[in-house]
């Protein structure tokens, strides 16, 4: 249950209509429940998890129905039903394909039916905001959040001489360690952090600029109307640069598929990663002692936001009893899958309970503290643009911000990356 988009084959509607589904919830005779249909982007495991919570919903009048879908290539299967309007009544979705399927039209407005006990303001709130159009709308509602952080190695930090990473350590402090860290025991960096480094990179250097009191890349991912790379954020890009440089931090290209086993196997001191990896490591059970501490801060502790849920079609047959369902998701049922696999803080926060109580019986006190620092953090960076034209950025960072990093190009090159993404939001791509 990785909180984020993942993706299976390409599926033809057909192929689902054997399960009843891909046309929305059933309406039913007329004395008989309506059928509502989730589809999940889960684990065969998880969803039989999942299946066995949704039983336990209580109601003459509707039938819920979980459809049996591979987890692979999701985000293929997703475009195929949207193309073929067979999309089912609750589907996973990332917050970009939220943004940019409510914009289009394509998604139900759920903004009216929050309140009370499941009101806007029993959800974190960075989730709510992000998950709002330009107008307003709500075309899903987050379900679980991703909370970020840096994973250290206990036991090597205690064997050079270092105070492990803990809430208020500084980026100085990491790329100290880090210098230290490189080529002990195997490993030949001291730091590996594709979220800096990688295509989504400069919006996690905003954590540094935001810190340290200056401004984000840009001002909003959903609806941006610029980015910028004021001093601060040219400060934090310079020192990144230099700890690459040195070989204290794994350089942009650097594969990072292994990078779990390896850090589990004691071959990476420190990485940048979220807080789904904790359930693995309950099972994997890697040979180091090992936490999981805040991003550092330059002044003020600022942190990524990010999260996924569930979105309608506007075709769905009853919206009424979909919601239902949706608000038995979110209220309910993460009662019995994180305490399986807690994966995820859930984004309405009563249901954390279930969450945090199984990492503290698993002795995950590191990643109680950090999870529950991240979502009270006061400043908070968005990971990446969701918008339509996102990729675009994506090829602009591979071929001028990446450059700058690794010491190919010069860092007075950084205003003319951003202005080239400044006339990609001028033009909407």
């Amino acid at each position: 249950m990785k909180t984020k988009l993942i993706g299976s084959a390409a599926l033809a509607c057909a192929g689902l209509l054997a399960v009843s589904a891909c046309g929305g919830s059933d309406s039913g005779s007329s004395d008989g429940p309506v059928t509502v249909t989730v589809m999940t982007w889960e684990s065969t495991q998880t969803n039989a998890v999942i299946k066995k919570a949704l039983a336990d919903f209580k109601d003459d009048k509707i039938k819920v129905e979980l459809l049996d879908t591979p987890s692979g290539q999701y985000g293929d299967k997703l475009s195929s039903l949207t193309q073929a309007k067979k999309l089912p009544d609750l589907f996973w979705c990332g917050n970009d394909t939220e943004q940019q399927y409510t914009q289009q039209g394509l998604l139900v407005d759920w903004t009216s039916k929050l309140s009370g006990d499941f009101g806007p303001d029993k959800f974190v709130g960075s989730a709510i905001e992000n998950w709002k159009t330009a107008d307003g709308q709500m075309g899903g509602l987050p379900s679980l959040m991703n909370t970020y952080g840096v994973w250290y190695n206990a036991d090597a930090f205690t064997a050079a001489g270092l105070q492990v990473p803990k809430d208020g350590w500084t980026w100085d402090e990491m790329y100290t360690a880090a210098e230290k860290l490189k080529g002990k025991n195997g490993a030949k960096y001291g730091l590996v952090a594709d979220q800096l480094t990688g295509p989504d990179g400069p919006f996690t250097m905003s954590m540094y600029a935001v810190s340290a009191g200056g401004a984000p890349f840009t001002d909003n991912v959903n609806h941006p109307t610029k980015a910028e790379a004021d001093a601060k954020y040219t400060e934090g890009v310079q020192k990144l640069a230099d700890a690459v440089k040195s070989g204290s931090v794994a350089p942009p290209g650097y594969d990072a598929a292994n990078a779990q086993s390896l850090f589990a196997a004691g071959k990476i001191p420190m990485m940048f990663g979220g807080q789904w990896l904790a359930a693995g490591f309950q099972v994997d059970k890697p040979k180091v002692k090992y936490g999981f501490a805040p991003f550092p801060k330059v002044t003020t502790p600022a942190t990524l936001y990010d999260s996924v849920g569930i979105c309608t079609p506007q075709y769905t047959k009853d919206q009424d009893a979909t919601f239902k369902v949706l608000q038995y998701i979110n209220t309910k049922v993460w009662d019995v899958v994180l305490p399986a696999s807690p994966v995820a803080p859930p984004a309405y926060t009563p249901a954390q309970a279930s969450y945090f109580d199984s990492l503290t019986k698993a002795q995950q006190t590191t990643v109680v503290d950090t999870v529950k620092a991240d979502l009270a953090a006061e400043k908070t960076v968005g990971v990446r643009f969701t918008t339509q034209w996102a990729q675009q950025v994506g090829d602009l960072t591979t071929a001028e911000y990446q450059p700058i990093l690794s010491g190919k190009k010069p860092i007075s090159n950084l205003p003319a990356y951003v202005e080239k993404i400044n006339a990609l939001i001028k033009s909407g791509g």
